[in-house]
């Protein structure tokens, strides 16, 4: 009896240390005031806001980059086909070249020979709507770009340089090169000679 007597005097000391416990918390713990955790919170929106806005920037690349291949796509769709007829519009024109018109006296093969002149035409007027343009660079400057030189020759009163002669025309689909055109240039002349006369004198 006595014992749970002394039990219940120490009871209520324990319960008021318990409750000291609990009513100091200890100095060491970390304590953060408002403003820092709407500083923290502020931070973190801003980096979602620019993890956002990064996701949106690629994902419109992407898209402009699918829509740019799209269009390739269709624009130069035909360059295999395309490629394909510049034969036959060149035999056409090889045909034309082998014969002159005032050398023909049988008004069928002139009638023959025009039909050939017209096809050629139509040809090239139904290459042009969709894109495909002769290169026909006689007199122009040679364009490594556009031109492939198969050979040089001296020209007089050509310059240097200067296309003096188209062996195949060559041709553009849109602003691609689909075939070079192969062409002759000018090349500088020799130099002049130096007068006998001069130089028994020097």
């Amino acid at each position: 009896m006595n014992e749970d007597k002394d039990q219940a005097a120490r009871a209520p000391a324990n319960d008021v240390g318990d409750a000291a416990v609990g009513e100091f918390p200890d100095e060491g713990a970390a304590t953060v005031s408002p403003e820092e955790r709407v500083e923290a919170l502020e931070q973190e929106l801003a980096e979602a806001k620019d993890r956002l806005l990064r996701a949106l920037a690629e994902t419109e690349n992407v898209r402009r980059r699918a829509q740019r291949e799209r269009e390739d796509t269709l624009k130069y769709a035909i360059s295999n086909f395309a490629r394909d007829l510049l034969s036959p519009v060149d035999n056409l024109r090889r045909a034309l070249d082998s014969v002159k018109e005032a050398e023909i006296d049988d008004p069928r093969a002139k009638s023959l020979l025009d039909g050939v002149a017209a096809t050629e035409r139509e040809l090239l007027a139904t290459f042009e709507r969709h894109g495909l343009k002769r290169i026909d660079p006689k007199g122009e400057r040679f364009d490594h770009n556009f031109h492939q030189a198969i050979f040089e020759a001296e020209r007089p009163g050509a310059a240097p340089g200067t296309i003096i002669e188209v062996l195949q025309p060559g041709y553009v689909l849109h602003d691609r090169l689909l075939r070079p055109a192969m062409v002759g240039i000018a090349k500088a002349g020799s130099p002049p000679a130096e007068d006998s006369a001069s130089d028994e004198e020097t």
